[in-house]
């Protein structure tokens, strides 16, 4: 069975984990890259095994053996990217969350979908880290139906992007968009409903205070809390702090229903766990029945050759090879354009919460 071709927009930090992967999968490469950095196209060809660089999106695509299309662009774009590749050569897509940046802009990705007719995959690698996979399998059954769900992360800064673009809101989304609408796609996800409410407190707290870019200084949150209320009856709650650089665990999942609880726990990144402490913590889920009442953990081992080539335990390259089926026309997608929206709505409710300090309905 021969390659598919891939097409790779955008060429940083998450540009470069995907094409990694998949160079690892197999079955698939890059055959043709687009960044407005011509240094991070040139590394990207590279790393490719010889991709040919691209002057633009529209270039790209007039690439005759692309078979498919990878945006990693600054979030900022993707909206633009994706009515560009509809109205050029429509073509399976992995587009990278957030989906849009802009309320205004929800109205333009339902247009996209109504009309577009290959598959579109929105990137939520979080879903596939193996220990939330099998929180997520095995939840119903642990818990009994969730009444409470916690998501947790304490991690580092935001890392710095090319042109600094991740240090603004008008650039991300906000934090509750750019950072967060991965938890809020797990809580739809593990709780099977829909959000009715939120309330938040979020600000910035600690970060970015003594940067500066052309004269302005960042206004990006660096934490806060957001509570949802769903349509089962059920609540979710995430706490952020993105200035807790020591931690063990970079991510704890908490969800508690009538008979049980389930609990997992993700360490950071391996590249930023200080060597001089050894290995890295291995991921953990642990499940706790009321009746009878034994606690019982499992460890998650990463094989070491993909936590070097991503930050994300694995799931990137898992992610990938569930894509790969969609576009040989083997798979169904998994994260569809419906949930790339409800995840950023919920982000931006949360990010008005907070700014208006008010409960709001969505």
């Amino acid at each position: 069975m021969s390659d598919k071709i891939y097409g790779l927009i955008g060429c940083g930090m998450m540009g470069t984990e995907h094409l990694l992967n998949v160079s690892r999968l197999g079955g698939a490469r890059f055959g043709v890259v687009y960044d407005t950095l011509p240094d991070n196209a040139a590394r990207a060809a590279q790393l490719a095994g010889g991709a040919r660089i691209a002057e633009s999106v529209a270039d790209l695509l007039g690439h005759e053996e692309l078979d498919a299309v990878v945006i990693c662009s600054p979030n900022f774009c993707h909206v633009a990217q994706l009515e560009e590749i509809a109205a050029i050569r429509p073509l399976p897509i992995l587009c990278e969350k957030p989906l849009y940046t802009k309320p205004q802009d929800a109205g333009r990705i339902a247009a996209f979908g109504a009309a577009y007719k290959p598959p579109v995959w929105v990137a939520m690698e979080y879903r596939y880290m193996p220990p939330i996979e099998a929180l997520i399998a095995e939840t119903a059954a642990a818990t009994g139906g969730v009444k409470m769900l916690t998501l947790r992360e304490h991690r580092i800064p935001f890392l710095k992007k090319y042109g600094d673009w991740n240090r603004f809101n008008q650039n991300t989304g906000g934090t509750l968009v750019e950072k967060c609408c991965h938890f809020f796609d797990l809580m739809r996800l593990i709780i099977g409903s829909e959000p009715v409410r939120v309330m938040a407190s979020a600000g910035q707290m600690v970060n970015h205070f003594d940067e500066s870019y052309a004269g302005r200084t960042p206004d990006i949150w660096d934490g806060g809390y957001v509570i949802f209320d769903f349509a089962s009856g059920a609540r979710a709650m995430l706490e952020l702090c993105m200035f807790a650089d020591g931690t063990k665990w970079n991510e704890e999942i908490s969800c508690v229903g009538p008979v049980g609880k389930i609990e997992c726990r993700i360490p950071g990144p391996q590249r930023f766990w200080p060597e001089h402490l050894g290995a890295s913590p291995e991921p953990e889920v642990s499940l706790y029945p009321r009746h009878p009442k034994g606690p019982t953990t499992r460890v998650f081992r990463v094989d070491p050759e993909l936590a070097k080539i991503g930050d994300h335990h694995g799931s990137t390259y898992i992610q990938h090879a569930k894509f790969l089926n969609v576009v040989r026309e083997q798979g169904e997608v998994e994260v569809s354009l419906e949930d790339g929206l409800k995840a950023v709505e919920m982000g931006l409710a949360a990010q008005d919460a907070a700014v208006r300090s008010c409960v709001v309905n969505l």
